[in-house]
């Protein structure tokens, strides 16, 4: 497959006025996260590259910015994604804009450098033909660590946390400017050590930690002065191109806020669904299982939706009522999200 960003002709070297030497030009790239869930399962859609050097092969859709061709950046976006996937979303926000030195850069690279504006967007695919356009994968195959709902996983006790406590006791390498927080204080904030509390919004500051730790593939790609290598490849999760890993966990960390205070859930969800099923899709973006009864009370409270009349059956149980958001909702986006509490029931 050819690279997306080989497609557009690189800008022109150009002159530093201050230095007089040349030195390579800036590209705008496009990158979106498209979050569906598919059978209570949070999927990401992923096209592939050759392999890098650390065998990583899954990217996020991604393209360059062509002020000729696009009028916005977000048209751009769409047809970037529309060309390499097939695919159309609705809802789509802009996350961050990622510029550091060295995310595609090597010495003596002369290409332009790439500044890749990344986007969040979200979409509802069935059990028809949507699922099998473009490849889909579980965002948990990225992050491990972060999936709560059968249970606390297993690789933080028996991979991450022992190796992230032995790197935190042992001194930086040099001055770490910017860190005013200790080693141990950011591990207890973002890993809940120590008595603290697993918070599950933190998925881009736990990312960074165990990137800064070098326990994970990117960071021996990158950085390999920092990395540990005995680290069994696949445990921690599947390495991404470039630091497209780091923008799927701004995603992650973005819509699993804003699923509290703005209904985006229903732009993953069909017209109609029981609240079973609304409960299934919202735990598999937050990761946690949520306590039955206290969901629908904080549902139905909330006044986020309205029954339709109908009913659905399930098989082997009773017919459950469909439900659809209502209307007010789908119309105010400023109106109140799912405030839900993750339990561990």
């Amino acid at each position: 497959m050819k690279h997306a960003l080989d497609i557009a002709k690189p800008p022109a070297v150009r002159r530093d006025p201050l230095t007089r030497n040349e030195s390579p030009g800036v590209e705008i790239g496009l990158n979106a996260a498209i979050v569906a869930v598919h059978k209570d399962e949070p999927v990401l859609l992923i096209v592939r590259e050759d392999q890098d050097a650390i065998g990583a092969s899954d990217s996020l859709p991604y393209g360059p910015f062509s002020p000729l061709e696009h009028r916005t950046l977000e048209i751009g976006l769409r047809a970037w994604v529309r060309e390499q996937t097939g695919i159309d979303f609705g809802y789509v926000e802009q996350l961050y804009t990622f510029g550091d030195r060295g995310r595609h850069a090597q010495v003596d690279d002369r290409g332009p450098h790439v500044v890749s504006i990344g986007y969040l967007a979200l979409t509802h695919i069935d059990d028809g033909n949507d699922h099998h356009r473009g490849t889909w994968r579980s965002w948990y195959q990225y992050f491990p660590w972060e999936d709560w709902r059968r249970g606390r996983p297993a690789v933080l006790d028996d991979i991450l946390l022992p190796r992230l406590s032995a790197w935190a006791a042992q001194p930086p390498l040099r001055p770490v400017p910017g860190r005013p927080v200790r080693r141990e204080d950011r591990l207890r904030m973002y890993f809940g050590t120590d008595g603290g509390a697993w918070d599950e919004e933190k998925v881009l500051d736990r990312y960074e930690l165990l990137y800064e730790a070098g326990l994970i593939d990117e960071a021996r790609r990158d950085r390999p002065e920092l990395s540990v290598m005995d680290t069994p490849i696949g445990d921690l999760g599947t390495a991404m191109i470039y630091d497209h890993r780091r923008i799927l966990a701004t995603a992650m960390s973005r819509i699993r806020a804003k699923i509290k205070y703005r209904p985006v859930i229903f732009e993953l969800m069909p017209p109609d669904f029981t609240l079973f099923e609304l409960q299934k899709t919202v735990e598999a973006i937050l990761g946690p299982h949520l306590h039955k009864q206290n969901f629908r009370r904080l549902v139905e409270s909330a006044g986020l939706v309205e029954p339709t009349g109908e009913m659905k059956t399930r098989t082997g149980g009773r017919p459950a009522k469909l439900f659809r958001f209502r209307r007010e909702v789908l119309l105010e986006r400023p109106a109140p999200g799912v405030r839900v509490k993750p339990g561990r029931a």
